[in-house]
Order: structure tokens, then C-alpha cells, then sequence
């Protein structure tokens, strides 16, 4: 079973930075980071796939998913300790991985505020922190 991490509260604004660290588990298939102002309405869906080798992004509006974003570059390992950074902009976020390689996302909603945030699958948050 999955751990969720869920905070309903953050106050993320353009300019600002979230800083994940964690673990991602020996039996993962993946995991999952979503930024936005609920579960149902998401600014940004990163989902990193083990079984396809490919980090998919996306956002939610209104409970309906929309065009899927796929990069190619996986540079995760199951077992691994992992550091991210997610850059909110107000066009797009970008993630750095832990190898530099960016991977970017349009602000498709044009959001100017992001108050939840979820992690899910198979990785443990052991710290974050918002600059």
C-alpha cells in the first residue's frame, strides 16, 4: 500500500521554489507529485513511470485530464534517496531533476496561486521546504 502526502494549505506563488526530498521505494512503479488547488484541479501532475521509462507531466481541470506531456529522460532508481526542485513561474513550472536535466510544464490554467499539494506512489517524502 502507498503512502499519500498531502498538504491543503501551501502558499506557493510565481517566484517561488518547493524542494522535495525522499525515497523512492525498492518496488515502485513510479510515483506521483501534483500541484494545484485540489485533488480534482491540478496545475501540475509530474509522474514519473518506471515500467515506460518516461516522466509524464499533465494538469486537471475540473475533475478532466488534458494532453499528456512525455519526456523521454528517467534519471530515477527504485531505492534511491532523491532531491527535487519545482520552480513555479508564471507561464510554466520546472523541475529540476537530480541529474540538472529540466524538465518544463506550461501554467497551462494560468494559476497565480497553488494551495495543495499531493505525493503518492512509491515514494516517501522525508523533506520539503518552500523558498
Amino acid at each position: 500500500m502507498s503512502e499519500v502526502f498531502e498538504i491543503f494549505n501551501l502558499h506557493l506563488k510565481p517566484g517561488d521554489s518547493l524542494k522535495i526530498k525522499g525515497k523512492i521505494s525498492e518496488g515502485a512503479d513510479g510515483f506521483v507529485i501534483n500541484l494545484g488547488y485540489s485533488s480534482s484541479d491540478l496545475a501540475l501532475h509530474f509522474n514519473p513511470r518506471f515500467n515506460e521509462s518516461v516522466i509524464v507531466c499533465n494538469s486537471r481541470c475540473s475533475k478532466a485530464w488534458q494532453r499528456e506531456h512525455r519526456d523521454n529522460h528517467l534519471p530515477f532508481s527504485k531505492g534511491s534517496t532523491i532531491k527535487l526542485t519545482i520552480e513555479f513561474l508564471a507561464d510554466k513550472f520546472q523541475v529540476k531533476l537530480p541529474d540538472g536535466h529540466e524538465v518544463e510544464f506550461p501554467n497551462r490554467h494560468s494559476y497565480d496561486k497553488i494551495t495543495y499539494m499531493s505525493v503518492k506512489g512509491g515514494f516517501r517524502v522525508t523533506s520539503f521546504k518552500l523558498d
